[in-house]
């Protein structure tokens, strides 16, 4: 079957709800020049004091930066599996997503035609296409990750931020059907992804086994490997695929969560397709029926099981890291669920009021499965321990972490240490927290007195709202990041991957021990004649 038809794309606000009608036909009604007038204007060098003195500290704050600009905004990104290790660098595939829209298209070609008339504009309405023929793209890159305390300082604060990145380069390129809302990895085999678009559907992909595509206009839709089916209405951002187990979980706008098992659709055992290296080719999803489908259709899933308890969109889901059968839920009814399959398929626990307005994002501590993040439109996230919940509704988060002027869109443990997570947000930030550091007193302050509590590091390197990340698995402390730039420059987006110096991590007794070292050099060098 083809999956679910897509709507007329409109831009989207992650998490909230649609501006009222009014509102949109007054934006509908502004020049097509002056709005290229203010992304040209944007994209001029004057970058904001914030920006600039982020951009001054880069040589100090971190070991590593890379910075790739992207023509086309990105909802999206994800690491998939390492390639290579080399003396200074790593190879990892990186999937984005690519979404496509007129004026990032057309915004090249229009910026040098601006100083003589706005005529020009409307010209370019014309001869470009609105009706989503342009296609939007999950786009599978070779990323080379320079390792730990290689990369000379002045070479990570010297960066374009028009250009892109020689450490980031694109390998394939998948054309998606519809906009590209969030990619998630089947953790038993990285190569294997899958998508959420503006429909009920989730798709699945086996990324090394798909051609590649170029992206051209009026390009025709590249074949998922398998479909899944059960929503009755567009499931957007909520997404998750089982630590333990080939699961699929995800939430929509019909309230509801679906899980599904494909592990009767793909090879017994990663270790089946850890022989083969990547792009060798041969599809590790299993092919059903007798071959005579259309090329534009894929098998499809049904669900294994439905589960209701939301009372508005389900924004997103995260699994127990250690049981398929227990996973969670937040949405636009500020409520935390939590779900046994083993019990049915009413809630487990909901929690009526885990924030003071929408639940945006959702994740699962994969060391401490007791201790659960939700992220919210109030600003704030909040650490609950599900020890603490009751089936009542009664709950209150171990800890609130308020360092947001912004909803927050993101939230994701870390993989490096189970007391330390990560939170992005529309106010342009992605800070990094240990709640261990919540309430501890120490010899020397090791934060500003104004800062909240818990919060160690702040990426102040995008200029919109983070709209997701990922920690790393295979670098520690590694993050790749992406926002959605059109509010600032006027289309596209900036991916950047970064590494935070380890004298900011590292426990305060091994730092004073290194620098006292490198000072006793210093002098011993300065001493001799």
């Amino acid at each position: 079957m083809e999956p679910a038809a897509t709507t007329a794309q409109v831009p989207k606000k992650r998490g909230r709800k649609p501006k009222p009608k009014e509102d949109q036909q007054q934006q509908q009604q502004q020049s097509a020049g002056a709005r290229m007038k203010e992304g040209r204007k944007a994209q001029q060098p004057s970058i904001d004091d914030k920006y600039t003195q982020w951009k001054s500290l880069v040589p100090v704050l971190y070991d590593w930066l890379a910075n790739h600009n992207l023509v086309w905004p990105s909802l999206s990104c994800r690491w998939g599996p390492q390639l290579e290790q080399a003396t200074y660098k790593n190879r990892q595939r990186l999937y984005l997503s690519e979404q496509a829209s007129f004026f990032a298209y057309t915004i090249d070609f229009v910026t040098p035609l601006m100083d003589y008339d706005l005529w020009c504009c409307d010209y370019f309405l014309n001869i470009f296409p609105t009706d989503g023929s342009v296609p939007n793209t999950l786009v599978i890159a070779n990323c080379d990750v320079v390792k730990s305390r290689v990369a000379a300082a002045e070479h990570i604060s010297q960066f374009n931020e028009e250009a892109r990145s020689p450490f980031v380069k694109k390998y394939k390129t998948i054309i998606h059907p519809g906009e590209v809302n969030r990619i998630r990895e089947l953790p038993q085999n990285s190569k294997i992804v899958a998508t959420h678009t503006d429909s009920p559907d989730v798709l699945i992909w086996d990324v090394e086994a798909q051609p590649n595509r170029h992206a051209v206009l009026g390009a025709t839709n590249s074949r998922p490997d398998l479909i899944l089916t059960g929503h009755q209405d567009n499931a957007e951002f909520a997404l998750a695929m089982c630590p333990t187990d080939p699961y699929v979980l995800s939430g929509g706008k019909d309230k509801l969560v679906v899980l599904w098992s494909i592990q009767d659709h793909i090879t017994s055992s990663a270790s089946d397709s850890a022989t083969k290296s990547p792009g060798s080719g041969g599809s590790i999803i299993k092919k059903t029926g007798d071959g005579s489908d259309k090329a534009t259709d894929g098998p499809s899933v049904g669900p294994r099981g439905i589960y209701q308890g939301h009372e508005d969109t389900v924004e997103d889901v995260a699994f127990c890291p250690s049981s398929a059968q227990e996973f969670c839920s937040v949405g636009d009814d500020s409520c935390l669920i939590l779900w046994d399959a083993r019990a049915g398929t009413s809630p487990a626990i909901k929690v009526e009021r885990a924030h003071n307005a929408d639940l945006h994002c959702v994740d699962w501590n994969p060391q401490d499965d007791n201790l659960i993040l939700t992220g919210s439109a109030d600003t704030s996230v909040c650490m609950f321990d599900r020890r603490n919940l009751t089936s009542n509704g009664v709950g209150l988060p171990v800890y609130k972490f308020e360092g947001h002027k912004a909803a927050v869109l993101c939230v994701q443990w870390s993989p490096d240490k189970a007391s330390v997570f990560g939170s992005s947000a529309e106010d342009g930030l992605l800070n990094i927290w240990d709640y261990e550091k919540v309430g501890k007193k120490t010899e020397r302050p090791t934060r500003a007195p104004s800062s909240p509590a818990g919060l160690f590091f702040q990426h102040a390197g995008h200029r919109d709202k983070v709209v997701d990340f990922h920690w790393n698995a295979s670098d520690p402390w590694t993050v790749v990041s992406v926002s959605d730039d059109c509010d600032t420059t006027g289309g596209g987006g900036t991916l950047q991957i970064w590494r935070m110096s380890d004298l900011i991590y590292r426990p305060e007794d091994e730092v004073l021990a290194e620098l006292e070292k490198f000072k006793s050099h210093v002098v011993s060098c300065a001493s001799k004649p």
